[in-house]
């Protein structure tokens, strides 16, 4: 199933239940990244889940296993759709997470890893990180580590999104940030495209923040997003 997610990049309880509140027909899929969960902790997650959106927790974990382990086996109360964290922990702390997510019916939100930040180029792969693959290799080896780790998909760029399935498996999926639409500035993204072209490279769900919790009409926004993606 596809998906336009919006990333609530917001500071406050009421700064984001205000911008909830402009939708009264839509229930978008929401994203809940650091910044809101530090500010406002499980509290918010739950008024949102009450609210009847589908949760996308984006904490990013990236420890030892038995901690991973540990954190998952918390966030797996909250109730979420959809949480992460970074491949570059390797496969054992993979394979740890999925357990502790997992509840005792044997159900689990989706669980997917971070590859490379869209915010991270061939440059900072080398220079930074002293990674000297390119950096279309190294996701797909970062998407095959998830994979045979028991994960669900990936966070990676629209960019990479179809050879992700050609690497992984069509049903592997690709939840892809970086999505602006044309007339947007980048920020401080480095490998971005539009609705419709990720759409056309084969994202499975687009993450969109500023173009649309920043835009005149979000509402309005957010419609754009779902007709140039999912063709409504």
């Amino acid at each position: 199933m596809k998906d336009v997610i919006i990333a609530l990049d917001f500071a406050s309880a009421q700064q984001t239940l205000s911008f909830l509140d402009l939708f009264d027909v839509e229930k978008p899929f929401v994203k809940i990244g650091m910044e809101l969960f530090y500010a406002t902790g499980a509290e918010m997650v739950r008024e949102i889940k009450r609210r009847g959106h589908k949760i996308f927790l984006d904490l990013k974990l990236h420890d030892i296993p038995n901690t991973v382990k540990k954190a998952m086996s918390v966030l797996k109360g909250l109730d979420v759709d959809m949480t992460n964290l970074h491949a570059g922990g390797g496969i054992p702390m993979m394979k740890a997470a999925v357990e502790g997510l997992t509840r005792e019916d044997g159900t689990r939100p989706m669980l997917i890893a971070v590859t490379q930040l869209t915010s991270t180029n061939q440059q900072i792969m080398e220079q930074d990180l002293l990674i000297k693959a390119p950096i279309d290799e190294v996701v797909m080896h970062y998407a095959l580590n998830a994979a045979s780790a028991g994960l669900d998909g990936v966070v990676c760029s629209p960019l990479e999104a179809g050879k992700v399935h050609e690497t992984c498996g069509a049903h592997f999926v690709t939840v892809t940030p970086g999505v602006r639409f044309e007339s947007d500035d980048k920020g401080d993204q480095q490998r971005v495209t539009t609705p419709l072209k990720a759409r056309e490279l084969g994202s499975d769900y687009i993450v969109m923040g500023r173009p649309i919790t920043m835009a005149a009409d979000p509402v309005a926004a957010y419609r754009r997003a779902r007709k140039e993606f999912l063709g409504e």
